[in-house]
């Protein structure tokens, strides 16, 4: 029986296991949906089915950089900040890392799918599974990224692995003062999280919709004034954002007399280098995921209630 897409997805989305995992079961019960479902609980996917409907909001983001040139940033869930303080768990993170930086994937199912450098022989996907079972919770791999470049990338994590931060710039030099730049650069960038590194990348349309909603704001706090000092009013306000949204804009947290184009710039020239900032990844834990917010002291109640 020809195996679909849909089929696939219909058994992912049942128990939780990878894409590679559903696409095998339903090829060894020639395309039966309940046999599958044994199938992947047979073969060591039991535990991570039931644990497929927690969230896992809690983990780490990990970077590495390899030779200046090449760089992975991950993050990967789990349940409880124990866990995640957990060194089996920040191991297997470091592999994740490592996978990351070598892969020549861009997706995630893809990354998943593809053979697992620390135990060749497996998948990404089923060293993830084997480790669940190990630790007992829901882990997830949630998201990676990597840049190569032909200038320099840094790393920079915060908090034990909250927040982390890859910066590049196309530099000529790469020397320890502008590595240094660049780190208190992603410290920057995890402070203060701009969206963009110049006001270059803003869109005409993001533009477009601040100017509706400022224009809206000004109007209602200011109804009587003409129309062209309301217009000024809007310039002000946008380009107080821009300042605040764009890196290099920004007012650089370590010294208020800079922007942070002014300190690179600053760097550059004592280095006899020419530096652009081209590129920002910040990866916060958690972020976007809605948290389980559990009373057990209540639950506990409700039981004996009942």
């Amino acid at each position: 029986m020809a195996i679909t897409a849909s089929m696939v997805k219909e058994l992912r989305e049942m128990t939780g296991a990878g894409m590679m995992d559903c696409k095998k079961a339903l090829s060894e019960t020639d395309g039966n949906m309940d046999a599958a479902v044994e199938y992947l609980r047979k073969n060591g996917e039991a535990k991570a089915v039931k644990k497929a409907g927690r969230i896992a909001a809690e983990g780490i983001v990990m970077a590495e950089v390899k030779d200046d040139k090449t760089a992975a940033i991950v993050e990967v869930n789990s349940e409880t900040d124990f866990v995640a303080k957990n060194a089996e768990f920040q191991g297997f993170v470091k592999n994740v890392t490592e996978q990351a930086i070598a892969t020549e994937n861009t997706e995630l199912d893809a990354f998943l799918a593809e053979e697992w450098k620390a135990e060749p022989g497996k998948s990404v996907n089923e060293a993830l599974t084997e480790k669940i079972s190990v630790i007992g919770e829901k882990l997830s791999i949630r998201r990676f990224e990597k840049i190569v470049s032909d200038g320099c990338i840094v790393a920079y994590i915060h908090g034990g692995g909250r927040i982390g931060v890859l910066v590049e710039a196309d530099t000529d030099v790469v020397n320890d003062e502008i590595r240094t730049c660049l780190k208190n650069v992603a410290m920057q960038v995890a402070a203060m999280s701009p969206k963009y590194v110049s006001r270059d990348e803003v869109s005409q349309e993001y533009m477009d919709h601040e100017k509706e909603i400022l224009l809206a704001q000004a109007k209602q706090e200011n109804p009587n004034k003409p129309d062209n000092i309301i217009e000024k009013m809007i310039i002000g306000r946008l380009n107080k954002e821009l300042k605040e949204i764009c890196l290099n804009d920004q007012v650089y947290v370590q010294d208020s007399d800079l922007t942070v184009a002014k300190y690179v710039e600053k760097v550059a020239k004592e280095n006899g280098a020419n530096i652009s900032l081209k590129k920002f990844i910040r990866y916060e834990t958690g972020e976007g995921i809605e948290k389980k917010n559990e009373d057990f002291a209540a639950e506990v109640a409700k039981q004996m209630n009942q």
